[in-house]
């Protein structure tokens, strides 16, 4: 699966950034092309183009504060996910994520 989302807290700093590495470790270890786009206290990194989020076949969403540029994912499959789930249990988003896909 092709996979891309956005991870994001309250502070921006080290749970947004924990996220990311959980999630895109998990999914690397499974298998798929996973980016994960952080928005944190010095603003957007890793950014998700639209291409690729066209791309994708679902969009994790593990925030817990409003992002920029959500407008991006609108009319895709995407899985909305608490950035501290995302941290801790990677692997229950991730099969959610499967689920969501593979029905």
């Amino acid at each position: 699966m092709k996979i891309v989302g956005v991870s994001a807290c309250p502070t921006g700093v080290a749970h947004t950034y924990m996220a990311q590495e959980s999630l895109e470790k998990e999914g690397k270890k499974r298998g798929h092309d996973i980016k994960i786009e952080t928005q944190g206290s010095i603003g957007i990194e890793n950014e998700v183009s639209e291409e690729e989020a066209n791309e994708a076949d679902v969009i994790i969403l593990a925030v817990s504060v409003f992002i920029e540029n959500e407008e991006r994912f609108e009319d895709k499959l995407v899985l909305h996910a608490d950035v501290n789930e995302a941290i801790s249990y990677p692997e229950r988003i991730l099969d959610a994520a499967e689920k969501l896909v593979n029905g």
